[in-house]
């Protein structure tokens, strides 16, 4: 049975210089620190003036993944961005410069082993009609679709700012992997700095879901292909609530379907840390809508797939699906 990774991540061993780029010290520069304690080279990502986080060359060494895939229970591997450098705070023409290095990473790192990678690439999202334009070169890569974040620059992607960027990935055939990142209720999150991630981004993955929902961009386009990061958050729990509430206020010209309905359309990683969470999510949206996902190089599964198959019971064709045929749906390579 052939595994496969939708959720994993690089880091460009370098970026061009920033030269005269409004950008400033926001482009993005890597600073090399050596090697580590294994004999493997390691650099800080440096943003705005600080260390954002040291990394080690699994983030853009190819043969170093391939090497490391078997120990974590995979395959293959779908490459996206580290989200942070999905830099929506740049002008726009930064924006796409530094998309490009991005998805031209990517698409180098697929072309060292076909068979081992698959690709999602970054769009300048921060300006719509550039972003739309930036699809066909994401194609003409060879990349299956874009990452994007759970907010632009704190605003929803079911805006409807951003509908014609859902329409144009729709009509290309590019999937859309939506990633939870900058909480946009961060200063309510009483806790160490790590609560940002873990309580910030299932609520963050929810609202987004939600967004694509209730702003009518799932009913106005109905073959797009998005997935949800982090087991789409809290967004399977609150589904009866906004079903609910859809029968209280009756159909609207936005979704005229109960919300569950596009709930059920969305694809979904299965990064929930334990089984109950994940036979939840299965029960609320269909194992045909989950895939495997590890957050890889930056967290490792608390339990590998096969294992996971057996703790949930699942039948041969849920294993089938989950293992790799859905994620083969999401990225438009499987009817």
């Amino acid at each position: 049975m052939m595994n496969i990774d939708v959720h994993t991540h690089i880091v460009p061993e370098s970026f061009p210089p920033v030269g005269n780029r409004p950008a400033g010290d926001l482009w993005p520069k890597m600073e090399s620190q050596g090697l580590d304690d294994a004999g493997f080279e390691k650099s800080n990502v440096v943003i705005s003036g600080r260390n954002f986080r040291t990394v080690l060359d699994r983030c853009w060494s190819s043969q170093r993944r391939i090497d490391e895939m078997p120990s974590e229970g995979f395959d293959k591997q779908v490459l996206s961005p580290m989200p942070e450098l999905l830099a929506y705070r740049l002008a726009p023409d930064d924006g796409l410069a530094l998309s490009r290095v991005l998805s031209e990473t990517i698409a180098r790192m697929m072309d060292y082993d076909p068979n081992r990678f698959f690709g999602l690439g970054a769009v300048p999202l921060q300006d719509v009609d550039l972003a739309c334009r930036e699809l066909s070169n994401i194609k003409s890569l060879g990349l299956q679709g874009v990452e994007i974040l759970s907010n632009i620059q704190g605003i929803s992607p079911g805006d409807p700012k951003f509908l014609p960027f859902f329409k144009e990935a729709e009509s290309l055939g590019t999937s859309i992997f939506i990633h939870s990142q900058h909480p946009t209720f961060g200063e309510r999150i009483e806790g160490p700095p790590v609560w940002n991630n873990a309580v910030g981004f299932p609520i963050e993955s929810a609202l987004a879901g939600a967004s694509l929902i209730g702003g009518g961009v799932l009913k106005e386009c109905p073959e797009l292909r998005v997935c949800m990061s982090h087991g789409g958050g809290t967004l399977a729990q609150i589904l009866p609530r906004l079903d609910y509430f859809w029968g209280v206020t009756g159909p609207s010209d936005l979704f005229p379907d109960p919300p569950s309905t596009y709930a059920k359309k969305l694809f979904y990683d299965d990064i929930l840390f334990n089984n109950q969470s994940l036979r939840f999510l299965i029960d609320s949206v269909g194992s045909s809508q989950i895939m495997l996902g590890s957050d890889y190089p930056f967290q490792f599964r608390p339990q590998k797939p096969d294992d996971q198959f057996i703790d949930l019971k699942l039948t041969k064709s849920e294993i089938e699906g989950l293992s790799h045929t859905n994620c083969l749906r999401f990225l438009g390579l499987l009817d």
